[in-house]
């Protein structure tokens, strides 16, 4: 197929990062994918470090007193969980083998809230043992802690409630108004085995308000604990905090461009289907917007109501804090011609690049690294080659990116691509050893001020 123009085809340029820029124009990519002979993630821990730092600042310039913990959800490597221990941030774990994980790299017990829904016995009793905040999500389960602490050493059992939203009355999650009453009433009569210090939610989307009107309502809880003879000095508000991909101009656009006819077999997607890659308020401006919001009902400032009631605010963002700290990358092992466009294939899954678990796929355009380390530069008018980029398995919906990308010319077996900004989610919430392939690797690059060195990432022996 030759090279044409393709001006309808619409694209989505990730925004600019010079720290993955310096990685891709190091040659270091194409050791790695000789080295490892498959795809491989590459992360930034000094990228994480920033992205925790523009949290903390937040709550600094609010005058609020907080703590930051690391949703382990959102990335699996070591390396995260790593760097908290470093700068003393918190981790949250939702499963036995994340609590291991944050506690065998040095993260303290103290430093942990364990969340997740109808937790098993062995988590709980960890978690009681190692002195982790534990978000009980259930009565039953909070009889079951109680029970725990009873009969193991002396200390007792730390927990918050996790409240059910009013405005997700459907949710499997949390505690309802007579749960929360009943809940109050037992810790009451646990007496010594139990902490009880507070009040969680989590909430879906990236609406700040909303976030900040259930905050402010669980400020009032504390305060009617309070009066139980309770602790309840803190608040968590959980996850949520949106991640800016991509520019204004450029997310619109291609909502408002995208067609079936622009996807590998016509794939219709929704601007639903998508993840809002674009977002006005992201990370810790959007943590800022929640502390400047005055809650439902009342006259002062989230902020203000938190620092009035001595509340500590809880937060445990996962994406955001991984923002532009990683990328994903294949080697094209395949370049075939089909229906006026290219279908490349590379030498990894779909199962790699975690958007398609729902139903969707990651937008951000690839950027193509020829195997003299040149990075190409993105679409050139009459240079331009239309592909779609298929995984190596042998099912037809392993595609990777359904879009046809107008690569800015044909792409050739050897060529990487390297799909940006994947460390929040992408890199292994879905992977799978199918067709017995390995996991692609991940790769620690360390921030050395010149050519980066590499080290792969490490979990420990437990």
């Amino acid at each position: 197929m030759t090279a044409r123009p393709v001006p309808a085809l619409p694209t989505l340029p990730a925004h600019p990062d010079l720290r993955t820029d310096a990685v891709l124009d190091s040659g270091l990519l194409h050791e790695l994918a000789h080295a490892f002979g498959g795809p491989f993630h590459f992360l930034l821990p000094h990228r994480f470090d920033d992205n925790l730092a523009a949290f903390r600042a937040a709550l600094d310039e609010a005058g609020v007193d907080g703590r930051v913990y690391y949703a382990k959800k959102a990335n699996k490597a070591a390396a995260w969980v790593e760097r908290c221990a470093a700068t003393g941030a918190g981790v949250d774990v939702a499963s036995l083998g994340e609590l291991r994980e944050a506690l065998g790299h040095g993260v303290r017990g103290e430093r942990v809230v364990v969340t997740g829904p109808a937790k098993n016995e062995e988590l709980l009793r960890i978690a009681v043992l190692q002195g982790a905040l534990a978000a009980v999500d259930s009565l039953d389960e909070l009889d079951r802690l109680i029970a725990l602490a009873r009969a193991g050493p002396v200390r007792p059992a730390r927990l918050l409630l996790r409240r059910l939203p009013p405005a997700q009355s459907h949710s499997r999650f949390g505690l309802d108004e007579a749960e929360l009453a009943e809940a109050l009433e037992r810790c009451v009569r646990a007496g010594d085995a139990v902490r009880m210090e507070g009040f969680g939610f989590h909430l879906s989307g990236y609406a700040t308000k909303p976030r900040a009107d259930l905050a402010g309502q669980l400020v009032d809880l504390c305060l009617k604990a309070r009066v139980m003879g309770l602790q309840a000095d803190r608040i968590s508000i959980g996850g949520g905090f949106a991640v800016d991909y991509a520019a204004a101009d450029d997310w619109y656009a291609f909502l408002a461009a995208q067609r079936p006819e622009h996807y590998h077999a016509r794939k219709a997607f929704a601007e639903a289907d998508f993840y809002p890659y674009h977002s006005p308020v992201a990370g810790a401006d959007a943590l800022r917007a929640v502390l400047a919001a005055v809650p439902e009902g009342g006259r002062d400032s989230l902020a203000g109501r938190l620092r009035e009631s001595g509340t500590l605010l809880l937060m445990e963002p996962g994406r955001a804090l991984l923002d532009r700290a990683g990328a994903s990358v294949f080697r094209v092992q395949g370049v075939k011609d089909r229906d006026g466009y290219g279908i490349l294939t590379v030498d990894g899954t779909s199962l790699s690049l975690s958007e398609q678990w729902f139903n969707s796929e990651y937008v951000p355009d690839p950027v193509l690294v020829a195997p003299d380390g040149r990075v190409l530069p993105g679409p050139a008018g009459a240079a331009a080659f239309p592909a779609a980029v298929g995984g190596t398995s042998c099912l037809e919906s392993d595609l990777l990116t359904w879009r046809k990308i107008p690569f800015p010319a044909r792409p050739s077996v050897g060529d990487l691509l390297v799909y940006p900004n994947t460390a929040g989610y992408q890199m292994d919430s879905n992977e799978s050893p199918f067709h017995d392939l390995p996991l692609p690797p991940k790769v620690v690059l360390d921030d050395t001020g010149g050519r980066p060195r590499w080290r792969l990432d490490r979990r420990p022996a437990c």
